[in-house]
């Protein structure tokens, strides 16, 4: 049996799972075996560049973090697995999903967006959506594009009343 001492530092670890599970906004389960150490540091760079990090848990304590909030991810939890979190609901995703093009030996496993589950198959899907900047300058442009039409529009409207 575990000593009070190993189990008292085990729940701290739990803890902490769960306090980054709960201040986060998408986290994500990846497999990283086949990654290099200098490969792994860049991932770290990327994905604080995003205010989002990864972390290495044993599979346990994770599964025990996810259960006593009320999450269901063990049959995700096979083999090594690392857990990617962050404060943006697509930027860990995104990072994730673009190093995995060229690093084919991270695979994402599941993840969880806004409270809800998403597999392999809405992760590649929520990779794909545009950055919220990205959405907030097409959001702009297509604004600027209607206010231009409106200024055409009411000029050529002048002109043909100046004409009359």
């Amino acid at each position: 049996m575990a000593s009070e001492a190993i189990l008292a530092q085990k729940q701290l670890i739990i803890d902490e799972i769960k306090e980054h599970i709960q201040n986060s906004n998408s986290i994500v389960l990846f497999d990283y075996r086949g990654i290099t150490d200098s490969e792994a540091k860049e991932l770290r760079r990327k994905l604080k560049s995003s205010k989002s990090d990864y972390k290495v848990y044993k599979n346990t304590l994770m599964a025990r973090a996810f259960n006593d909030l009320g999450i269901d991810l063990n049959e995700s939890l096979n083999g090594p697995s690392a857990f990617a979190f962050g404060e943006d609901q697509i930027a860990p995703i995104k990072i994730l999903s673009d190093f995995a093009k060229t690093h084919p030996a991270l695979i994402l496993k599941v993840g969880i967006v806004d409270g809800e589950k998403a597999d392999q198959a809405k992760l590649a899907e929520y990779a794909t959506i545009p950055s919220r900047e990205g959405l907030l300058t097409m959001l702009a442009g297509g604004m600027i594009g209607i206010a231009r039409d409106l200024s055409i529009c009411l000029d050529l409207y002048s002109q043909q009343k100046e004409e009359n």
